[in-house]
């Protein structure tokens, strides 16, 4: 396995591929928004001081959105944009509106339905964005801390629940249903759909799951059972990739839980978001202040 880094600015946290093949990255701090064309050049959108862009996801619109710490959603056209000369692009449409409900948004994905979900961290609830701008909360267990949302396979919304040792499954209509972890103190985060199955990872036991639509969970204990493993994203053969935040590492899986490949970053540099691209190479960011291309 091949790495190349980027140097993107300190705080790189979310990440996602855009169909023209430019990656995006959220740095937290700075509160901007990074583009990496495919040739290497690199756009800059700033947003609003103190906005703490974090997680990026593809929406039902085509646009890239993004959660913020200041209790934003926000969507930037994934288009690149004309830039001034100096790195700063002033071509992409971005726009950030409130989240409805309280607290901040965090994980956000597009639905079966056509809208947009996320979760509020805080508040214990998943939001619906629909296309005219209609909002919905709908409440999770008391104290669950909602993290990570994604599309399953099954045409449902499944969640992570962080401090409630579950996965949340959530109709389109909002009917939830809770699947509690066998591990205790597991504090399920990342969360990816694959063909058949979904997985996650469990960042307080140092395990990664799976689950099926039926509800079957089947829990994979990493060999660093500290590595705190924090995003996943399913590959096309039935696995995963994983960054494991704690150990300076990612690590793929295949369909039955087993590491089949490993690439080690340098220590310290914290690795968050993951996302595959078309052509089944892998992009991690680091906190460090980089995008690293795995190939």
């Amino acid at each position: 396995m091949h790495v190349t880094e980027y140097e993107v600015g300190p705080g790189a946290y979310g990440v996602a591929v855009a169909a023209d093949g430019g990656v995006w990255t959220t740095l937290v701090g700075s509160g901007e928004l990074v583009r990496l064309a495919p040739d290497g050049a690199i756009t800059r959108t700033r947003l609003a001081p103190g906005s703490r862009p974090m997680v990026l996801a593809h929406g039902p619109d085509g646009a890239l959105w993004f959660s913020c710490g200041d209790g934003a959603l926000g969507r930037v056209d994934a288009a690149p944009g004309a830039g001034t000369g100096d790195g700063v692009d002033a071509g992409s449409s971005v726009s950030t509106r409130p989240a409805a409900g309280e607290g901040a948004p965090y994980g956000v994905c597009a639905g079966p339905d056509g809208a947009l979900w996320y979760t509020l961290l805080t508040a214990d609830r998943v939001g619906r964005l629909r296309g005219e701008g209609q909002a919905d909360t709908f409440p999770l267990p008391p104290g669950s801390m909602p993290s990570m949302i994604c599309a399953g396979p099954d045409g449902a919304l499944w969640a992570t629940l962080n401090r409630g040792n579950a996965l949340a499954r959530i109709t389109p209509e909002g009917e939830v249903t809770t699947l509690p972890l066998p591990t205790s103190e597991s504090a399920p985060v990342g969360l990816h759909a694959g063909r058949d199955a979904l997985w996650f990872t469990e960042i307080g036991a140092g395990q990664v799951g799976r689950v099926t639509a039926d509800g079957t969970i089947t829990e994979f204990p990493l060999p660093d059972r500290a590595s705190r493993p924090h995003a996943v994203a399913a590959t096309g053969d039935g696995g995963c990739w994983v960054t494991l935040w704690a150990a300076h590492a990612a690590l793929r899986l295949d369909r039955e839980g087993d590491v089949v490949d490993e690439v080690r970053f340098r220590p310290g540099s914290e690795p968050h978001g993951l996302a595959t691209a078309g052509d089944g190479s892998v992009w991690v960011a680091l906190e460090t202040g980089t995008l690293a291309h795995l190939t």
